[in-house]
């Protein structure tokens, strides 16, 4: 039997079943944040911008810390850039997009959001290359090819969002641990697919 074989094997499956759970749970605060936006933007257009405020004391009253009037803007903000074209990439974190919204067109959110889900970028590469200026740099001809009709072109072949980086190497999902996640989430995994599916066991 190769020992060190099967002891990498239960680590790397360990953090695979970890990243895929730290996907899920990204992806629906994402979700949450979209539709908390989207409810803000309404909210503000029937009762003013004062109406934040309001929420605001309500929810820490009743929820406690965490829902700040900043927080609140971030959500209605978020919501905003998402409608006016930025892609909503799930594989980027509530704290990539923090500093994404922050940018001044869609076009550069976009550039430096998808070049993060390429690269894996962590939020302090993510702050690294926008303090670099690095869309800016690009030659006018190069933006030009990013942009089709409006809209950024977005690399569909970036990597897998559940693709791990583990000391210097990438691991691929085991269809094992794959069906465990799925098995143990199965309510979760099922509202992800849709409507008409079915689970027959």
């Amino acid at each position: 039997m190769d020992y060190y074989r099967e002891i990498k094997e239960q680590i790397i499956n360990n953090e695979i079943t970890k990243n895929i759970k730290d996907y899920s749970k990204n992806r629906s605060n994402l979700n949450t944040y979209y539709n908390i936006g989207k409810l803000l933007s309404k909210a503000g257009k029937h009762y003013g911008e004062g109406i934040i405020k309001e929420y605001y004391r309500k929810l820490t009253n009743e929820l406690g810390k965490g829902y700040n009037t900043t927080t609140l803007k971030r959500m209605r903000k978020f919501y905003t850039v998402i409608e006016k074209g930025a892609t909503l990439w799930h594989q980027l974190s509530w704290s990539h997009y923090r500093i994404l919204i922050t940018l001044n067109s869609i076009d550069e959110i976009n550039y430096y959001g998808n070049i993060s889900v390429k690269e894996l970028y962590s939020v302090r590469q993510l702050y690294e290359i926008i303090k670099s200026n690095e869309y800016e740099r690009l030659p006018i001809e190069k933006k030009s090819k990013l942009i089709y009709n409006g809209n950024f072109k977005v690399d569909y072949s970036i990597k897998n969002p559940i693709l791990i980086k583990a000391g210097k190497s990438n691991f691929k999902i085991s269809e094992k641990v794959l069906q465990k996640f799925v098995l143990e989430n199965i309510e979760s995994f099922m509202k992800e697919l849709g409507n008409n599916f079915s689970f027959i066991s």
